[in-house]
């Protein structure tokens, strides 16, 4: 309980409600927790009750910090958890991540089919959708509400580590994070630059299906650590990323930095040497009898040419993967609590995935017994926008379904968000629904609607002061040195000007462009929103100075607070936009049907109050 974030949290003057999922544990000062338990200053979550035997049950409080402790009634245990203290009558005991370790276990073992956890369960493993959260976790309350009403389970929770979420809140606090290329941008900006840990957001992701009640559907989830790096440069760090995900049921291996730096040998001699020095005799003999089988007529140096490239990359994503396994069987005690998901992402190298490779990289996994749930090739997707050519796509998706389809792969659709109906459509008819659709950035985008909509002051301030922000980056990006980064910006600003007329004069001078840009009223439909948007919540003090982004000060996270201060008007008007979208994925890639859809969409029209969305997403509250 005295983790170095913790102090810097709380000398900083944060708090849980404000600032969440940073820290790996809900309880920054468990001292005042039990102070305001003993005043009775607390809210008791009745619908995160969980029954583990007819003696006990556990419930979730927290205190006006947004500290949470864990309340125990029944028989005393006060080893259940660790640091109890008996108050009133009752065991409380901080909301550690330490402890969520133990809980889950203690959960499990008593209810191993419970749904408090994410898990790999049902249908997970063929079908789903990849809910991101790129910016906050105000999303969360409608993602539950749409499984609830739907009645399917979701990757409820999906990041990319360490590009998204902070995968070491000590490197942090050092200034030791790696930075992430942004050509469009023009500058590098620090991993993690959400401000969330990945434990964070690994615990956070619980507790917020608890206090919805969500858990009592007995609706499986899982929580996607997404684009794992495999190779590269991320091999000296690899334990560390290891230990991050320990709650992920679903990991995605990105092969591509391994890829990209493979060098396959010039002649068929040297390939044929390199494959008989570096891969088993057994295994490169199945993946060769497995691909033969699939009906690809891979011709021999074809084929070696492809394991060469290849080889480097699933060897070490078999590394990861004993070692993701190991973990979990330290820190876990049942089948459930270990079991997670694979996808295999390929999609992040240049060009069109082939047939060809799909299929010797999945015999590969096979061969080395690590199957994969999905894998996403790459379709020449661009993110946020639809894929133009319909007929081109059905004819993508068919020819590497034949191979998916044969192995018992669904296939995952990355950059997903922003597809057309009928892109989505041919999705879920080409392969089955046997699919995940990754979407993120949409529900930046969705926030940024709801409080351009809102009518309280403070909303309107945020959302003010936000879309200024993506209109500097934008200006400045016009006129940039840097070639990627002017082009980016001015297809931007041209996207987002109704008026053509002064087009061609727009990029005179940055004087010029930006009175032009000052004409419009604020839009988050406006492209050059959109595509600036998600840097705008860890900025310094909302500057868009480039060294200001993805600030991991107090300056960053107080901009990050106002995220978490907005109204219930925006909320309620947020997660209904959420939502919304959910529904629509569902039903047009065939994951829930046209009914089901439309009386999810009936009932969610009708909530007047932000309590009334969460109220209901537990039938009869569950009580």
């Amino acid at each position: 309980m005295s983790l170095n974030i913790n102090q810097f949290l709380l000398e900083n003057g944060f708090d849980l409600k404000t600032n969440p999922c940073v820290s790996p544990d809900f309880c920054l000062d468990w001292n005042r927790c039990q102070e305001s338990v003993r005043r009775g200053s607390l809210i008791e979550f009745a619908k995160s009750r969980i029954d583990l035997s007819a003696d006990n049950r556990l419930v979730l409080i927290e205190d006006d910090y947004g500290d949470h402790a864990w309340k125990l009634s029944g028989e005393p245990n006060p080893e259940f958890l660790e640091n109890g203290v008996t108050i009133d009558g009752a065991l409380y005991f901080p909301a550690s991540y330490r402890n969520l370790v133990q809980l889950k276990n203690r959960i499990l073992e008593a209810d191993p089919s419970c749904t408090v956890f994410p898990g790999a369960s049902g249908e997970l493993g063929r079908k789903t959708l990849g809910i991101g959260a790129r910016f906050t976790t105000l999303h969360w309350p409608a993602v539950e509400w749409a499984m609830s009403k739907l009645g399917i389970g979701i990757t409820a929770n999906q990041n990319s580590v360490p590009r998204e979420l902070v995968y070491d809140v000590d490197a942090m606090l050092k200034g030791q994070l790696e930075s992430v290329p942004f050509p469009f941008i023009g500058t590098d900006v620090p991993e993690g630059h959400q401000g969330q840990s990945i434990e964070g957001m690994s615990h956070g992701a619980i507790l917020s299906k608890l206090k919805t009640g969500f858990h009592l559907n007995r609706i499986p989830w899982s929580f996607n650590a997404d684009h794992q790096p495999i190779g590269g440069k991320f091999d000296e760090r690899e334990d560390r990323l290891v230990e991050g995900c320990l709650f992920a049921s679903y990991i995605t291996f990105d092969l591509s930095p391994e890829l990209a730096i493979t060098i396959v040998p010039e002649s068929s001699s040297a390939r044929s040497e390199y494959l008989g020095r570096e891969v088993p005799a057994e295994i490169l003999s199945s993946v060769r009898s497995r691909v033969d089988g699939l009906g690809l007529g891979l011709e021999r140096e074809a084929f070696e040419s492809l394991a060469c490239l290849v080889w480097p990359a699933i060897r070490k994503m078999k590394s990861r993967d004993e070692k993701y396994t190991a973990i979990r069987n330290k820190n876990f005690t049942t089948p459930e609590g270990r079991a997670y998901l694979r996808e295999l992402s390929i999609d992040e190298l240049p060009g069109l995935t082939t047939p060809e490779t799909t299929a010797v990289m999945l015999a590969f996994c096979e061969a080395m017994e690590m199957p994969v749930d999905f894998v996403a090739p790459a379709f020449g997707f661009q993110k946020n926008a639809p894929y133009p050519d319909n007929q081109k796509l059905r004819q993508l998706i068919g020819a590497q379904w034949e191979i998916c389809s044969r192995c018992g792969v669904s296939i995952g659709f990355h950059s997903g968000s922003g597809k057309s109906e009928t892109n989505y459509r041919i999705m879920g008819q080409s392969t089955d629904s046997h699919l995940e659709i990754k979407t993120s950035g949409r529900y930046t985008y969705e926030m940024g609607v709801a409080l351009a909509q809102s009518s309280d002051p403070n909303d309107q301030a945020l959302w003010q002061d936000w879309y200024a922000f993506t209109k500097e980056l934008a200006i400045q990006g016009a006129f940039a040195e840097d070639e990627t980064e002017r082009n980016a910006a001015r297809e931007f600003i041209l996207a987002s000007l109704s008026d053509e007329s002064e087009s061609h004069r727009v990029f005179e001078n940055a004087a010029f462009c930006k009175s032009i840009l000052d004409t419009l009223d604020p839009s988050p439909d406006h492209m050059l929103f959109f595509e600036y948007n998600f840097l705008y919540v860890l900025a310094a003090q909302g500057s868009a100075d480039k060294s200001a982004l993805g600030d991991h000060g107090p300056d960053g996270y107080q901009q990050r607070s106002r995220f978490y201060s907005i109204s219930d008007e925006a909320r309620l008007a947020y997660s209904k936009r959420v939502a919304s979208y959910i529904i629509f994925l569902a039903e047009t890639t065939g994951l829930a049907s046209e009914s089901i859809a439309s009386a999810a969409i009936q009932k969610l029209n009708g909530y007047q109050s932000y309590f009334e969305l969460l109220d209901d997403i537990v039938s009869d509250g569950g009580l």
